[in-house]
């Protein structure tokens, strides 16, 4: 048996999975564990809460657990935890959203030519990465000095087997790491203001831990021998766990926030203007954009407008995606990430009039992600096989057909929603048994498709008119469409 621990934005969760990458039915255990908005644009999580759910979520499912071999580990890409001499942390978790380092950014600018350092570091300069977040950190006057820098992955191996090191995959979405070295890049650690020994070692997925110290031997026997392999990043794990391994298959995952993905053991030598570049290990790229913005639309909505979930108001949007509501939404909540990479853009709606009603404004708010999303299929598709498909994964869309017909009518091509309602805890899982050298290989441990979702032809010429809407008002608050700043 396999558990897969899943640290997420929102959750976390261990799941048990037998050597097939099956799900053992029944045997999971989640925390809750909402981040904390901070005034000022941050967003953060609490380093102590987070590893108390992971022990919590061990916990639980052991009781059903026989013979472990190994633990996988996803968590969320690019949270920045600073750590003392001692190895505990100092800091919050500063995640993706924490858009507190804007004016960082703006000073790396002057500093670095962007357009280089996106092609060696697959990331563009902005607020969502370490290089920007550890300049901020390092002016406030009321700032613990940090002797290293990690994430929430480092200080599980630190508590658990009192040593630590960087997975491959986590540090690929740093914005510190030359994705053609493998290695820290010395221009972004400069520019950072920090030297390698303020990081912690890498380490690929398939080089586990062994032999858990005390106290954590005594209170999990079972998993005292069992391998720990490194964190890998929750998008990466999400790929493998939907099917998604190559140039076939594109990952759309619609969760907290928004993301579409594609595997490559052979990825473009130079990222595309708007996409990032991250990886899965050593040897398998991951490419692709992400927005800040999902889910987190959908409940903003929910709460502002006070709208009551359920299938009344599922309903209602069905019936409002069938008219054009004359809206133009920026829903850039968190600020923008794909494929403008603007920090500072914030949300806006234009076109409001005294007849609009809150499920228009809903209506209207859900189809400008799926605008943003496509914009970064554009850029995404020439990438993938000429005959790809797109499989969805993620709880947004799985309560929503109408928000996932949405997305197909703005792409202009079919969706298949995935039926593995957990992709990245069965990707970890998958990853774990591919590390251990358990069968099937990666490429072969599809997950079972699900319900397709087609586009409606009918409904071309109103998108093509939403999306010019949308257009005029991103270039009218935020800049010229799609271009990335610096």
């Amino acid at each position: 048996m396999i558990i897969a621990l899943d640290i997420g934005t929102s959750s976390t969760r261990a799941t048990l999975y037998d050597a097939a990458g099956s799900r053992i039915e029944g045997v999971q255990h989640q925390v809750l564990c909402e981040p904390l908005t901070v005034a000022g644009g941050g967003v953060e999580h609490d380093p102590t809460r987070l590893l108390e759910a992971a022990v919590a979520s061990i916990d639980a499912v052991l009781t059903r657990a026989v013979e472990v071999r190994g633990v996988g580990i996803c968590t969320f890409w690019h949270g920045l935890l600073g750590f003392d001499a001692r190895g505990r942390p100092i800091t919050p978790v500063y995640t993706w959203a924490d858009t507190r380092s804007d004016g960082a950014v703006d000073d790396l600018n002057t500093r670095l030519d962007e357009d280089a350092v996106h092609d060696r570091t697959g990331c563009h300069l902005h607020s969502s990465y370490w290089p920007a977040k550890i300049r901020w950190y390092s002016a406030l006057s009321a700032a613990s000095p940090v002797d290293r820098w990690g994430s929430i992955g480092e200080l599980l191996a630190l508590e658990w087997f009192g040593e630590a090191a960087t997975g491959i995959s986590m540090a690929s979405a740093t914005g510190l790491f030359d994705q053609r070295a493998s290695r820290w890049d010395p221009e972004l650690l400069e520019a950072a203001g920090i030297d390698e020994r303020r990081l912690f070692p890498l380490r690929d997925r398939g080089e586990p831990w062994r032999r858990l110290r005390e106290p954590w031997a005594a209170r999990w026997p079972k998993l005292r021998d069992a391998a720990w392999f490194p964190a890998v990043g929750d998008g990466a794990a999400s790929n493998i766990g939907c099917g998604c391994t190559g140039p076939g298959r594109i990952a759309l995952s619609v969760g907290t926030s928004a993301a579409m993905r594609v595997v490559s053991d052979d990825p473009p030598r130079r990222t595309p203007r708007g996409l990032w570049r991250y990886r899965v290990d050593r040897r398998l790229s991951v490419v692709g954009g992400a927005l800040s913005e999902g889910g987190n639309v959908y409940a903003w909505c929910l709460e502002i407008l006070r709208l009551p979930a359920g299938p009344t108001l599922e309903r209602e949007l069905r019936e409002a995606v069938e008219r054009d509501h004359g809206l133009a939404v920026l829903p850039f909540l968190a600020g923008e990430r794909s494929p403008g990479w603007r920090g500072r853009a914030r949300a806006a709606i234009g076109g409001l009039s005294l007849g609009t009603t809150p499920i228009e404004i809903l209506h209207a708010a859900l189809e400008s992600v799926a605008l943003r999303l496509a914009l970064v299929y554009e850029r995404l598709a020439p990438l993938a096989s000429p005959r790809h498909e797109i499989i969805v994964s993620g709880g947004a869309l799985s309560h929503s057909r109408a928000w996932a017909q949405m997305i197909a009518d703005a792409l202009g091509q079919p969706l298949t929603l995935s039926r593995e309602s957990e992709a990245s805890s069965r990707g970890v899982a998958l990853l774990a048994l591919d590390s251990l050298g358990i069968p099937p290989d990666l490429a072969g441990a599809r997950a079972p498709d699900g319900e397709r979702v087609e586009p409606d032809p009918t409904r071309q010429e109103r998108y093509a008119e939403a999306t010019a809407r949308h257009s005029r008002l991103y270039d009218a608050l935020v800049g010229p469409t799609g271009t990335p700043p610096g």
